[in-house]
Formats: C-alpha cells, structure tokens, sequence
C-alpha cells in the first residue's frame, strides 16, 4: 500500500481503535452500574438471573433495574467485534479492496446466522 491508500487504512485503523476503546469504557461501565444495583439490591451476581429480553432492556435501564445494565453491557461487549468488521468493511469498500470486503462480508454473515441460530434455539 503507498500514498492515499495507507493513509486511509491508517485512518481506518484509528476509527476501528476508538470505537472498540468506547464500546469497552461503555459496556464496563454499564455492568458496573449492574453490579453495584444488584449489590444495593442484596442480590448476589452469582445467583442467577432473568433471561434475555431485548424488549425489556430500555424499560430496565429507566427503572434503575440492575438487569437491564448487566444486559446491555453485555450487549455492548458482544457489538464490539461485529462494529469492528463493519467499520472494516466500509474501510475496503471505500478503497475498493473487493477481496477483503468479500471477506469482511463473510464474516458478518457468519456472526448474523450464528445470531440468528441462537435466537431460533433459545426461542
């Protein structure tokens, strides 16, 4: 790679870099909250706890549940590797790197039918 190119895989890199710093400061913060919510609850972490409802994530969270944080952070921890390769895949589709956007693409079909499998399984 010369010239414009590495420069913009240099800036793509950077963006991927500060999006997966935010999205961990965000998710540990908000299992953090979780944590000391169940803690003033006198709920053990270890105990247990609902199941995943995503319908229930942002009326959780506006009722102070500790369930509702401990959810979305974990979801955040998940969307980290997925906001990864789609910042990527933007990346090479601007550079029209087609076989690392086809890879890219790849990936991102795995990750949505192993959600997707997961979500019929547990259903």
């Amino acid at each position: 790679m010369t010239g414009p190119a590495r420069g913009g895989a240099f800036q793509a890199e950077r963006l991927i870099g500060r999006l997966l710093t935010g999205i961990t400061y965000v998710s540990v913060g908000l299992l953090v909250i979780g944590v000391l919510l169940l803690m003033a609850t006198g709920t053990s972490p270890t105990s247990g706890g609902p199941r995943f409802d995503p319908g229930r994530l942002l009326p959780d969270v506006l009722s102070l549940r500790p369930a509702g944080f401990l959810w979305l952070g974990l979801v955040a921890v998940i969307a980290a590797p997925v906001s990864r390769v789609t910042v990527a895949l933007l990346s090479y589709v601007r550079a029209r790197d087609w076989l690392m956007a086809g890879v890219s693409t790849a990936i991102l079909v795995v990750i949505a039918i192993a959600v997707g499998s997961a979500v019929v399984t547990t259903a």
